[in-house]
C-alpha cells in the first residue's frame, strides 16, 4: 500500500492518525477555495480548523510559494515534515510537526487566529460534503453524475 504513496502522502498519513487521536478528523488534498490546495485539512472537536502542508524535501518546500494563503482559510497553519527535514527552513512563526507514514508529534503549535463565523461555517460545510462524496465513491466507484 505505501508503495504506492509519494513520500509527502505518507507523512499526511502519519499526521492524520496523530491528529485522530485528538479527535480531528482529516481530508487530504482539500480544496477551501478555487486556486488553493492544502495537503490537509483537519477538523477539531470544537469546530477548529487546522492546515498542515506537508514537506518532504528541501526542494519541496522551497517552490511552495501559496502557503502563506493558506493562513486565512484556518485557525492554525502547520509544517508537517519527516525527521531528516531541514527545520531551520521553516518559518518560527507557524507551526511544526514531525511524521512519518504511521505517526507524528505536534513540536511547535502554530499561533490560533481565528476564523470568522462566516468562513468557518463555508469550511465546514464543504469539509462535509467533501466527506460525504468521498464515502459515496467507496460504494458507488462509477461515473458521478452533475446533480
Amino acid at each position: 500500500m505505501t508503495d504506492n504513496l509519494q513520500p509527502g502522502q505518507l507523512i499526511a498519513r502519519g499526521v492524520a492518525r496523530h491528529l485522530r487521536q485528538h479527535d480531528f478528523c482529516c481530508l487530504t488534498e482539500f480544496v477551501p477555495v478555487r486556486g488553493l490546495r492544502v495537503d490537509l485539512m483537519a477538523l477539531g472537536p470544537k469546530g477548529e480548523i487546522w492546515v498542515v502542508e506537508c514537506k518532504s524535501s528541501r526542494a519541496d518546500f522551497m517552490t511552495d510559494h501559496k502557503w502563506q494563503g493558506y493562513l486565512e482559510w484556518c485557525d492554525r497553519f502547520y509544517w508537517a515534515v519527516d525527521a531528516h527535514f531541514p527545520v531551520e527552513l521553516l518559518p518560527p512563526e507557524t507551526g511544526l510537526i514531525i511524521a512519518d507514514a504511521y505517526d507524528a508529534e505536534v513540536i511547535r503549535d502554530g499561533p490560533e487566529i481565528k476564523l470568522n463565523t462566516a468562513r468557518r461555517k463555508k469550511l465546514i460545510l464543504k469539509f462535509a460534503r467533501n466527506t460525504a462524496d468521498q464515502l459515496r465513491g467507496f460504494t458507488d466507484p462509477g461515473p458521478t453524475g452533475a446533480v
